[in-house]
């Protein structure tokens, strides 16, 4: 592996001696797309593959960051050290998350065994897997035994940030229970245990039942996803979680499929980083004149859009302009 500029080797090593103004700065560099942020990442990722991924997804309002906070509290108890990434909404105005992590989850803010950290989606969703599998493996190198992912939502985002977890919970409220049935193609398809939150409401239970039923559709494997009631603002089935978790972990290292989720992962990570330096090459290659051309036979209607990206693709190159064209560093997100 090639040696890393000076100034990435000192920020990596301050990392991994659990420097945690670094490891901030570390995973700012990551979100940002900073010049060396590619040679801090591959630094990084040496020295992780030892933390274990929770995600933690499901709809607004679900009470995902209460159970959380319950969660990690309960880690420390048994002397695991824990890492949150909440992956929040963009601020239109400043680009940042809209739910800052202390508001919701300020009562584990000084525990110097957990750091969190919000991300925001600006907006981008093949880009947020790729930097929250990023953060990741900076926060393992950091020397975390728990790393949990919340997610934003319900859509396309949970179903590729939950590539990044290795187990994933998928947490809802007793009023869920009628929309289970439109869920079960998507989130419904990720859940490895499924939360009924708040569940001193008035319908706990049926919705607890419609989410079984909906899973007795879903193709029989290795493991039967449980599902569990909780009231997470008062700690109540809490711990039946984490064990759910825990025994789902096991579940997964002895029959190994813990390595392949891990190598299905890193898959998709890596095919996603060459998605966006071919397209950026590519991108870079193609005259002003000659896109601006396309396009407006495009919106004019005289190609249509396969049409277009043929013509795009079967252009002739000048070899020489081609050499002399790097394409543009990734600027931060706004």
């Amino acid at each position: 592996m090639p040696t890393p500029p000076a100034s990435v080797r000192e920020l990596v090593d301050r990392t991994l001696k659990g420097d945690r103004a670094a490891l901030a700065r570390a995973i700012s560099w990551i979100e940002n797309e900073a010049p060396d942020a590619a040679a801090l990442q591959d630094a990084c990722f040496t020295h992780s593959g030892r933390a274990r991924r929770l995600g933690v997804t499901g709809p607004p309002g679900a009470g995902k960051s209460t159970l959380i906070t319950c969660l990690v509290r309960l880690y420390r108890r048994r002397g695991e050290t824990a890492a949150i990434v909440a992956v929040d909404p963009t601020s239109p105005f400043s680009g940042g998350a809209l739910l800052g992590d202390r508001v919701r989850m300020g009562e584990l803010a000084g525990d110097p065994g957990v750091f969190i950290r919000s991300m925001a989606t600006r907006g981008s969703l093949g880009g947020l897997a790729v930097h929250t599998a990023q953060v990741c493996d900076v926060l393992d190198a950091a020397g975390f035994s728990r790393i949990l992912i919340e997610t934003v939502g319900v859509g396309q985002s949970e179903l590729e940030v939950a590539q990044t977890a290795e187990s994933t919970a998928v947490v809802l409220v007793p009023e869920s229970g009628d929309g289970v049935q439109a869920m079960k193609a998507g989130l419904m398809e990720i859940g490895d245990l499924f939360v009924i939150n708040k569940a001193d409401r008035e319908g706990a239970e049926r919705g607890a039942h419609a989410v079984r039923s909906a899973l007795e559709l879903r193709a029989r494997g290795d493991w039967d996803p449980p599902v569990l009631l909780t009231v997470a603002s008062q700690g109540t089935g809490v711990e039946e979680v984490v064990e759910a978790f825990e025994t789902h972990f096991a579940n997964l290292e002895g029959r190994g499929g813990l390595e392949r989720r891990r190598r299905l992962g890193l898959e998709q990570l890596l095919n996603q980083l060459l998605r966006d330096r071919l397209w950026g090459a590519f991108r870079a290659q193609v005259p002003a004149g000659q896109w601006a051309e396309v396009l407006d036979d495009l919106v004019e209607r005289r190609l249509g859009p396969n049409q277009a990206a043929e013509r795009l693709i079967a252009r002739p190159v000048d070899a020489e302009a081609a050499r002399s064209i790097r394409p543009e560093p990734a600027r931060p997100r706004r």
